[in-house]
């Protein structure tokens, strides 16, 4: 008989399925009748139908069955909306809200959390008791970061999440297939509707040598971002593998896969190894370990599979790297960094140092950068830079108060805030600065777009190790190289630190902390959720239109989008996260921040019937009440970053119907998708070129709408001229299906009544 272990200590009734997964590995095999690589074991191991589903990397379409969702409280707003709206009595599958986003920093935990609390208390309430009402389990605020829970508590070796978060992929650490999502689909998953995913190319890293000294895991991923670029991984899963990996401790793994989603890849993972037994038994997991033991053949790659691409790393010679500003993928060696700094002129001076987030909090992150503090306050060595600390979880925060580097950092200055994503996100009240000042900060984080952090666009942001960054505060500036340079003590002597050091898990054990997880109650049957109808924060969702069955005649352009446009430019995150369960409030940030390529602005466009100019959302309102639908023209990597579904829709809310763009981001593509809009691509990128403002556009063929098929647009000039262009789309049989419909939730619903 096959031993029964659960999932997790909070889900006792749901066991992990490495029988059911050996034996769809075992179908796939034989029909492919070649080796798998490791991530294609996990993702075809989860399919609806082995037997029968067409799989073709890069091309075919796979209905999966994942074993688990988590959701943010920022994004689980409107996913519990949308659920709510199905009609269903409870979620079918494991389902995990937690408390992270909507804690602002500003001076430190003791008191953010509780100010928090207090502000954000309708919005808890409700993700409570809506949590409660459909069994799912909830993280309260303090709790931690997403990714660092799931992490500590959910993920295990061969498993399948989904998780309304681009940064889910950190799973990947702990040999889990972890990809984010917008809401729509995480809403299918809780409903047990097979999840659709196109099937991922592999990209493998090949990892050699041996990590050592100053080069940290963080290194690794910064590396393969400057290789790979900000959209090099879209459509692929990345698969570490090699000698190398060895040297890895899990939540470094975690690290790594974290950021991976700077790349645009689909998720990354490492395959099971001695580091990720030795976590799962850490964190109280014996019995997941000896389980993946047992099936540890199932949990790795076969000889001889084929990866699409394959990236040799040496970890022998791989340096600490600096990436950045304004986008993760400027990857520069810390040997450069100097150099680099003055031929472009990056603010020199280092205002402020910022470890933590879900990317680099673990033990063994805190250890490093404490062993490095220690040395600096050992020789009377001051900050010279204001130092800030996230605690990834309550049960990190907790034990590094137990084992000491709490108060190493306090000692030195430090402001260590809640246990929260805080300053990565945008929740940060900063006041050292004035917005439109000149400055640089450096963080561990995972995302350096402009303003990002603080909302100031001449913010300077670098990514690098926290070790790296806790350095950089005792020397103050861009150009202090640790690994080589000297500090003058108050004495008139030198100090130069020494590689940093540090366990990976704690040797007497993780501290869990005050008690932070609510489990949904056996009885829901009188648990009420309650929005109120006047609320500015949570709205209840009305269904968006059916398709009228007609081709879209002379639609006007809101807005040509010039340059990088992810989801921050499309709809911001911080201050603007108060409405992310109101719809029509939060779409009054819709595209504020992407650049008109008419004027060079942003947020100021042309109104074409009154030629006024306007802010975006009051020109697409002024649209929507004159019952004018409209298009977005964009450039390349659309939608690139979060895996926020208010980026699409809050442009369905206001009256559009299509993106039309040189190419998309994965998740925004598919979010655009599941609420109705079509997402098409210039044929011709040239043809962005040709493309005015003031252009009325047509798009043709809608009727015989056919998948692999073009469609046809008509552009028409302002004089009366025209021409026709072609427009590729990559929508499937269903997801037509979901633009006739209205969207992808409305089929659901219909589904539920019958």
């Amino acid at each position: 008989m096959a031993t029964k272990v659960a999932m997790s200590a909070f889900d006792k009734n749901n066991f992990i399925q490495y029988e059911k997964m050996a034996e769809n590995i075992k179908i796939v095999r034989e029909r492919l009748n070649r080796p798998l690589t490791y991530a294609e074991k996990i993702v075809y191991g989860h399919l609806a139908d082995p037997h029968n589903q067409v799989i073709e990397r890069g091309k075919s379409y796979l209905n999966l069955h994942p074993d688990r969702v988590a959701c943010q409280d920022a994004t689980a707003q409107m996913a519990l909306l949308q659920f709510m709206s199905a009609g269903l009595p409870t979620v079918a599958v494991p389902t995990t809200v937690h408390c992270d986003h909507l804690i602002q920093a500003q001076v430190g935990a003791e008191k953010d959390l509780p100010r928090a609390k207090e502000i954000n208390k309708e919005v808890y309430d409700f993700l409570s008791s809506c949590s409660a009402k459909y069994g799912i389990g909830f993280w309260q605020p303090g709790s931690g970061i997403i990714h660092q829970i799931v992490l500590e508590n959910y993920a295990y070796p061969g498993g399948m999440m989904i998780g309304t978060d681009s940064h889910t992929p950190n799973a990947g650490g702990l040999g889990m297939i972890a990809v984010g999502v917008g809401g729509a689909d995480a809403v299918d998953v809780m409903a047990g509707i097979p999840w659709e995913l196109k099937c991922p190319k592999i990209i493998g890293v090949k990892l050699t040598g041996k990590r050592n000294g100053w080069t940290s895991p963080k290194d690794i991923i910064l590396k393969v971002a400057g290789i790979l670029t900000v959209k090099g991984g879209t459509g692929a899963i990345v698969e570490y593998f090699g000698e190398g990996v060895e040297s890895i401790s899990c939540t470094g793994m975690a690290t790594i896969c974290n950021m991976g989603a700077e790349i645009g890849a689909t998720t990354s993972v490492f395959p099971f190894n001695d580091r990720m037994e030795e976590y799962l038994r850490a964190t109280r997991r014996g019995d997941i370990a000896d389980l993946a033991k047992q099936y540890k053949d199932l949990l790795k790659a076969d000889e001889g599979c084929q990866y699409d691409q394959i990236i040799e790393i040496n970890l022998d010679e791989l340096e600490p790297h600096i990436n950045g500003p304004f986008t993760p993928d400027l990857a520069t060696p810390l040997s450069e960094f100097k150099n680099a700094v003055e031929k472009n002129g990056w603010p020199e001076e280092l205002k402020v140092g910022l470890i933590g987030s879900c990317t680099n909090s673990s033990y063994e992150d805190m250890c490093r950068v404490s062993s490095l503090i220690k040395q600096a306050l050992d020789n009377g060595v001051p900050a010279k830079s204001k130092f800030i600390i996230t605690p990834g979880s309550e049960q990190i925060r907790a034990t590094i108060a137990k084992d000491g580097q709490m108060e190493l950092m306090k000692k030195v200055g430090g402001i260590v805030l809640s246990n929260a994503c805080g300053p990565c996100i945008g929740q940060w009240d900063r006041k050292d600065i004035k917005k439109g000042d000149l400055n640089s900060i450096i963080t561990s984080y995972n995302r350096n777009f402009t303003a990002r952090n603080d909302a100031n666009p001449q913010t300077h942001a670098f990514v690098a190790s926290p070790e790296i960054v806790t350095a950089m505060v005792f020397g103050g500036s861009l150009k202090f190289n640790p690994m080589k340079d000297e500090i003058v003590k108050p004495d008139g002597s030198k100090f130069k630190f020494q590689p940093p050091s540090g366990d990976a898990l704690p040797p007497t054990g993780y501290d869990q902390g005050e008690k932070v997880y609510q489990a949904p109650p056996e009885d829901r049957s009188n648990v009420k959720v309650i929005v109120d109808p006047n609320s500015q924060r949570l709205q209840l969702l009305t269904p968006f239109n059916k398709w009228n069955g007609e081709d879209y005649e002379n639609l006007t352009i809101l807005i040509k989008v010039k340059g990088k446009c992810t989801t921050d430019h499309i709809s911001m995150a911080g201050p603007w996260l108060k409405y992310r369960g109101h719809l029509d409030n939060i779409s009054n940030n819709m595209l504020i921040g992407a650049i008109n390529a008419e004027n060079g602005e942003a947020n100021k466009i042309r109104n074409a019937v009154t030629g006024e100019y306007d802010a975006v959302p009051a020109v697409a309102r002024y649209y929507k009440a004159n019952g004018m639908p409209w298009v977005v023209v964009a450039d390349e990597n659309y939608g690139e970053g979060s895996s926020r579904e208010h980026a699409a829709l809050e442009p369905r809310h206001l009256g559009g119907v299509a993106v039309i763009v040189k190419s998309f981001a994965r998740i925004h593509e598919t979010n655009l998708k599941k609420q109705g809009v079509l997402p098409l691509t210039f044929a011709d990128v040239a043809d962005y070129d040709k493309i005015d403002p003031t252009d009325k556009i047509s798009l043709l063929g809608l009727k015989t709408l056919t998948p692999g098929v073009p469609l046809t647009a008509k552009i028409t000039k302002a004089d009366g001229s025209s021409f026709e262009i072609k427009l590729n789309h990559t929508l499937n049989e269903g997801q037509i299906e979901w633009f006739k419909a209205g969207s992808a939730l409305n089929l659901l619903a219909a589904a539920s009544k019958n």
